[in-house]
């Protein structure tokens, strides 16, 4: 058996691997002889059916299968040994010409070769970091949402600003019938607002759906309507109001702050303010990492410059799958993909150069961490070693959940490196200003 490589150009290759009757016949000889033994042939007894009837039976079979089987094996073993970085896989580039009832075999094979190219992670323009802060006013509205989440509601008889009201809207042409508790506050319309300012418990209103809320989605959720009547809904609906109940503020004290946060962690207005503050802000950090991420993927892709075996490429994608695509639906897919193509090209050297792989000793100790931090919710905050190793191992035994989680720390390795190493500006913006600015 003979394996050789000829390059086309720097990014396609032709390898042609010459297989000879010596390769092959000891295995298709051997093969057929274990057939002869266990033939059921008519006229013959089982064991004594000729050798020449079991090969005009199964010999061109057993031969095609055999040199396939050969020919994979050794392709396999070629490219790892060679340590050669390909693209896609090997696509049959002679298969219809060859000869089966020849002794010795040509197969050629086409490759498409990664290029090479470097990475500058520095880059000459410098992408925006994003730090949210948690403003006054985001601050002030959390404590004003946690007094009303934890005070007592008071039953009343008329309806005034900041109370909730309890009712049943209803139209018959959208087929509503959709109990509901509303507050004043989530109301946008101004008709709609004063018409029920006043009112009192029993009381049935008609209202107008169109403008009711703030946001259309909360016309699925208080209206019961599906998802696409909510946007736009425009119809005018009863409501009969069941109960009305103001929500006196609960106050800022000790069993307030021990219930939110367990005893003694914060004591204080100004310390439950920087609470609040710290994990607002720590909850901001997964979208600004996201964004940051995305941001560093896009410029590293816009200005790592190589070339593709397009060509190539386009014709592994028409063959990979299931069924196979015609050529324009190919190309299509080849446009679609390339750009995810390139990037795993960019991060798959950075990888390699940096050593950024992920350890199996890094998976075992973010499980353990997670799952720390899982039973520490429910109060088990010193779990033992054999415990922590006993639900490590189970979990290691999911392969999904590995998967998962490897993938978590494969983006964490990415995004630190990020960090540490592209040309980035931080710039302090609100939640709003961030959300203008990253998705607007």
């Amino acid at each position: 058996m003979n394996i050789t490589k000829k390059e086309v150009d720097n990014l396609n290759a032709v390898l042609t691997v010459e297989i000879s009757k010596d390769d092959y016949a000891p295995k298709v000889e051997s093969i057929l002889n274990n057939y002869r033994k266990t033939a059921n042939i008519p006229g013959f007894r089982k064991g004594h059916v000729p050798m020449g009837m079991v090969k005009k039976q199964y010999g061109k079979a057993v031969l095609v299968e055999e040199v396939n089987k050969l020919l994979q094996e050794k392709l396999h073993n070629y490219l790892t040994e060679e340590k050669l970085d390909i693209l896609g896989n090997p696509l049959p580039k002679n298969e219809a010409e060859i000869d089966w009832n020849a002794d010795d075999f040509s197969f050629e094979f086409d490759l498409g070769l990664a290029p090479e190219f470097t990475v500058d992670v520095k880059g000459k323009k410098a992408i925006t970091s994003y730090k949210v802060v948690a403003d006054d006013e985001m601050i002030n509205n959390q404590v004003k949402t946690i007094r009303k989440q934890y005070g007592k509601l008071i039953a009343k008889d008329t309806v005034e600003k900041g109370d909730e009201i309890t009712g049943t809207f209803t139209n018959e042409e959208k087929n509503i019938d959709n109990s509901t508790t509303i507050s004043t506050d989530i109301i946008k319309g101004k008709k709609q607002l004063d018409t029920l300012l006043g009112a009192k418990v029993g009381d049935t209103v008609t209202l107008k759906t169109k403008g009711f809320f703030k946001d259309d989605h909360d016309n699925q959720k208080h209206f019961g309507v599906s998802h696409d009547d909510a946007h736009g809904l425009n119809i005018e609906v009863t409501f009969k109001i069941e109960e009305v109940n103001t929500r006196e503020m609960a106050d800022l004290n000790q069993e307030l702050f021990d219930k939110l946060f367990g005893k003694d962690v914060v004591t204080s207005e100004e310390e439950l303010k920087e609470k609040i503050k710290e994990d607002a802000e720590k909850q901001f950090e997964q979208q600004t990492d996201q964004k940051l991420l995305n941001d560093v993927v896009e410029s590293l892709i816009e200005n790592t410059k190589f070339e593709l075996p397009d060509e190539f490429l386009q014709r592994w994608i028409q063959n990979s799958g299931e069924k196979r695509l015609t050529e324009e639906e190919a190309k299509a897919e080849y446009e679609r993909s390339e750009k995810g193509l390139r990037y795993q090209l960019i991060e798959g050297k950075l990888r390699a150069e940096h050593n950024l792989q992920v350890s199996f000793d890094e998976l075992k100790d973010y499980c353990k961490n997670m799952i720390k931090g899982q039973m520490a919710q429910f109060g088990q905050t010193n779990p033992s070693d054999e415990e922590l190793d006993s639900i490590t191992a189970r979990i290691m035994q999911n392969q999904d959940e590995v998967k998962r989680i490897n993938e978590q720390l494969n983006t964490n390795k990415m995004l630190d490196f990020f960090k540490e190493n592209a040309k980035l500006k931080t710039k302090e913006v609100t939640y709003d200003k961030f959300i203008k600015e990253a998705y607007e």
